[in-house]
């Protein structure tokens, strides 16, 4: 059984079949609706006419040079677990899947690089170099499952961004197949590279509507020792961010600062009874893998009790460091379990972290809502999960209200509507109001120059132009 598609993409999926086999093409109605759509809440998806599964390049490219020819619109996917809508399906499209191009095709300790193809999942990439001696810092949420490609289309980030960056900071080198097939090279493996433009980092965070990823080069650093973890419970909100201020100005440089406010919490000690305390209204959770890691542990210590902490405790041995991570990794599994959830991202300055937790509580007493808060304190990225009804009209009106009432009051302290996740569907036209009118018009005049068919990803980023007030220059 297949599905019923028109003429023309009937035509298509003929000849690519026709010209690559009928193994690198799906149209299993069950195997196609699995495709439809990634992990995100409140987008549009459609079922796609068929899922075309690419083994190399060369595949990729003649994917894309008859959907071109036939006018088909295809919408690159890695491991589905985005949580914007960037990878759900549209009307008429093909999915082009490339989970089955997962090599790691070279690890070159001397230059401390690696290339991998973008199927690779980063848990496996991490673990592979590890066992070199060397180490790939970028740590996503969903490490156990997300994909190298999807990170790079999406510019992840993760909890050790405070120190090591997101995953743009180590693209060295992409292989990318434009919407018309044809086969780009760009960046260097060399340390130092600056001929022509910097179209490697277009393509990093361009969530697969200006071409697909099919190979990366990546740096690597020293694998480095092992990790020091301290966690600090706090009476107030106020004072954590003062804590947290201090490990800032002083120039620490922790390779993890995490933060949960009470309502997380509360949600983590009903699901895994780990007695955080009913009177803690912030925890937060540091972790140092500098050689004088004990020191920088030692002095973050101190900065939190300053602070107000009424509970520090610190370990330098690998199970328990695991063990009190764990409130950190269990937050958004413990705020599911509240009830129906829509995740925001949205990156503050770190100063002004304590003025948007506080502002979120006023939006959850608005809208009669519970919202948990967890993120990045190192890097002022933080994860309001907005618990709902799915099922009751107006609790999912409220969930949209309190998500554009947070995501606005981010751009209002001087922040971004999205600081690892992506803009997809779910942010198209938040984004449009960060850009301001000159810069949407710049990023659909590059959409154009490398996409004038709209070939990929249409629905996904790019506000209309028409919503955007063309008038104001700035």
């Amino acid at each position: 059984m297949t599905l019923t598609t028109d003429g023309t993409t009937a035509l298509f999926l003929r000849a690519l079949t026709d010209e690559l086999g009928a193994d690198l093409v799906a149209t299993d109605p069950d195997i196609v609706a699995s495709y439809r759509h990634d992990q995100s809440q409140f987008t549009d998806s459609s079922e796609p006419a068929a899922v075309l599964m690419p083994r190399t390049t060369d595949h990729v490219s003649a994917m894309l040079a008859h959907a071109h020819r036939f006018n088909v619109t295809v919408v690159p996917r890695g491991a589905g677990s985005g949580l914007s809508g960037g990878a759900n399906a549209s009307e008429g499209s093909v999915v082009l899947s490339l989970h089955r191009m997962n090599r790691i095709v070279e690890i070159d300790p001397g230059n401390r690089t690696v290339v991998v193809e973008p199927g690779v999942i980063t848990a496996d990439l991490r673990a592979a170099v590890g066992e070199k001696g060397l180490h790939y810092p970028p740590d996503p949420g969903s490490v156990d499952f997300c994909s190298i490609g999807g990170n790079i289309a999406t510019n992840a980030g993760g909890m050790c961004c405070v120190k090591y960056g997101v995953t743009g900071d180590f693209v060295l080198a992409l292989c990318v197949v434009m919407a018309d097939g044809r086969v780009l090279r760009t960046g260097h493996k060399t340390v130092k590279g600056v001929a022509g433009y910097d179209l490697t980092s277009l393509f990093v965070g361009s969530e697969g509507t200006l071409g697909v990823i099919t190979e990366a080069t990546l740096r690597l650093v020293p694998k480095p020792g092992t990790a020091h973890t301290l966690v600090a419970s706090f009476p107030t909100l106020e004072s954590a961010g003062l804590a947290v201020a201090g490990v800032v100005d002083t120039g620490l440089t922790p390779s993890m600062l995490e933060i949960l406010d009470r309502t997380t919490i509360r949600a983590v000690d009903a699901m895994t009874h780990m007695g955080l305390g009913d009177g803690v209204e912030a925890l937060l959770l540091a972790q140092s893998d500098e050689p004088d890691a004990a020191a920088v542990l030692e002095r973050i210590e101190q900065l939190c009790e300053s602070a107000g902490a009424t509970d520090v405790v610190a370990s330098d041995d690998v199970a328990e460091s695991a063990m009190l991570l764990e409130a950190r990794r269990m937050a958004l599994p413990a705020l599911e379990q509240l009830g129906d959830w829509l995740l925001d991202d949205v990156c503050v300055p770190r100063t002004r972290i304590v003025e948007l937790i506080a502002y979120i509580e006023e939006v959850a007493e608005r809208h009669d809502l519970t919202i948990g808060v967890f993120g990045h304190a190192g890097d002022g990225n933080l994860h309001p999960t907005i618990i709902f009804d799915n099922g009751d009209p107006t609790s999912r009106a409220s969930a949209i209200e309190a998500f554009n009432d947070i995501t606005e009051r981010a751009l209002e302290l001087g922040g971004t509507v999205t600081g690892e996740h992506g803009i997809g569907q779910l942010k198209k036209s938040w984004l449009g109001r960060e850009l301001g009118p000159v810069g949407t018009q710049v990023h659909h005049a590059l959409k154009n120059a490398l996409d004038p068919s709209g070939t990929l990803s249409p629905l996904a980023v790019l506000p209309p132009l028409e919503e955007v007030d063309l008038g104001n220059r700035s």
